[in-house]
């Protein structure tokens, strides 16, 4: 079957799974990023050093947490970009389980991460950065409405 474009767009394609997190004593539900959200998180994973980008893998999880862990009553962000902080201070083995479940949802892979990684790694000054460094992007990501099946 060939799709047309109102077809795709409104098709509702990001899926949610639930994760029980015994550290935590309860579930969370877990939602893939948009693509606009991807980008962004991709982008956080580097940092301007002079003229280059470089990778900055700090957070990596707690950032990828706080784009994919959604109220399951609202369907919006339960993290802010406030928050990575100390979700990154919290039990690595809960990070790690919400983590594979949100790359897995996102099309996340190692792979995916070592592109990026040498990607960014080789580019030099001349483009611009939208990660969630700029607080009004990760707050309109925040913002966003539950994308369900």
């Amino acid at each position: 079957m060939k799709l047309t474009r109102e077809a795709i767009l409104a098709k509702e394609d990001i899926e949610t799974r639930t994760v029980n997190v015994p550290e935590w004593g309860g579930e969370v539900t877990v939602r893939g990023m948009t693509g606009r959200q991807r980008d962004i998180w991709e982008a956080s994973m580097t940092e301007m050093r002079g003229k280059k980008y470089v990778p900055n893998l700090a957070d990596a999880r707690a950032k990828l947490i706080a784009y994919c862990v959604i109220d399951p009553d609202t369907g919006l962000l339960m993290f802010t970009y406030g928050d990575i902080e100390q979700l990154s201070q919290k039990s690595a083995a809960a990070l790690d389980r919400i983590y594979e479940v949100a790359a897995e949802l996102s099309g996340v892979g190692e792979k995916d991460l070592e592109e990026l990684i040498e990607n960014f790694g080789s580019q030099n000054g001349s483009g611009s950065s939208t990660g969630p460094q700029n607080s009004a992007a990760r707050q309109s990501a925040a913002s966003s409405k539950k994308q369900t099946p």
